[in-house]
């Protein structure tokens, strides 16, 4: 029991200690077995079935949303409600995940037996690889600890962390064996604020008569009133449909600080002929970034044949988070 003296950031370190210590030690327990359960993923045509009982089961439901979200499809069964029918829900082309600290959950075990006699293959973390659950899987993770944080060594703490931190080793190293890209994980989280940060530009620009634009020879009288009825302090000089270069508002300032004869000049004569510019398939981030590393406030969508598409404004951006 904790001292009566002992402060709650004194109990809190020691939790910390425990759990980033079970943490650790996990390192030196990964083995082959941990490749072997990625190749038997990658290599499944099903999902990927996670189960577990109580505190295990909380951890595993967080497991296959993780698991789903980052490119491999995975869902979460109560190992009870398994063998009472839903094992109706899995089929012969999934992979089952389970977990069980002790390794000698009951509800576990009697869904392994009927998981071997359907040959569905299953993965078993547990702390103890001689508990009978993990004799019974085809493939044992260890996550054995020294201790629980608990100070009764009884609630399910540092255990749950480590199993936690495994479930996540597993799904990222999925992801980097899936190839999985940010334009991946976009589809996938398309609400709320995330699903916001990873929007292409395509998504986010402004289009058709809303990108201001005027031709070589547009008489800079009209570029400026062009600049001036779009509002966002730059316009795009084409030929065509090609973008040939940028005025902005500084253009303008320096012009007339050289006592340029500003009226006079053609939109060629004025613009400065190698813009900044993205591709419509990058992310609104990268737009985002490329605009704070170069000082500007707008950048030229165009395709890959310099044709011009859109534009998109720092405005437009706004509620982005860089990663």
């Amino acid at each position: 029991m904790t001292d009566k003296s002992t402060s709650a950031r004194d109990v809190a370190r020691r939790v910390l200690e425990i759990e980033s210590a079970a943490i650790h030690g996990l390192l030196e327990q990964l083995d082959e077995s941990f490749d072997r359960t990625v190749d038997l993923i990658r290599s499944s045509q099903g999902r990927v079935i996670c189960t577990g009982m109580g505190k295990s089961g909380l951890v595993m439901r967080k497991v296959a949303a993780t698991l789903s979200s980052t490119g491999t499809p995975s869902f979460f069964l109560h190992p009870a409600e398994a063998v009472h029918g839903d094992l109706g829900v899995v089929t012969g082309d999934d992979v089952v995940l389970a977990a069980s600290f002790s390794g000698r959950t009951e509800e576990l075990l009697r869904l392994a037996e009927v998981l071997e006699r359907l040959s569905i293959p299953m993965v078993v973390l547990t702390g103890d690889r001689r508990s009978p659950l993990a004799v019974l899987a085809d493939l044992h993770l260890p996550m054995a600890i020294s201790q629980e944080a608990c100070p009764l060594n009884l609630a399910p703490t540092a255990s749950t962390t480590a199993l936690l931190a495994l479930g996540d080793a597993l799904a990222m190293a999925l992801l980097e064996s899936r190839g999985f890209t940010p334009e991946d994980f976009a589809k996938l989280h398309p609400g709320g604020q995330l699903g916001r940060s990873l929007l292409t530009v395509e998504k986010l620009m402004r289009v058709g008569e809303k990108i201001p634009s005027v031709a070589r020879d547009t008489a800079m009288s009209e570029v400026i009133y062009e600049m001036s009825s779009k509002g966002l302090g730059v316009t795009a000089v084409v030929d065509g449909e090609e973008l040939i270069g940028v005025i902005s508002d500084g253009d303008l300032r320096r012009l007339m600080e050289k006592n340029t004869p500003l009226l006079q000049q053609r939109a060629a004569e004025c613009m400065h002929s190698d813009p900044k510019t993205i591709a419509p398939a990058q992310l609104g981030t990268a737009a985002l970034k490329m605009m704070e590393d170069h000082r500007i406030t707008s950048l030229f969508v165009t395709t890959e044949d310099g044709r011009l598409t859109g534009i998109v404004h720092i405005h437009d951006l706004w509620g982005l988070e860089l990663f």
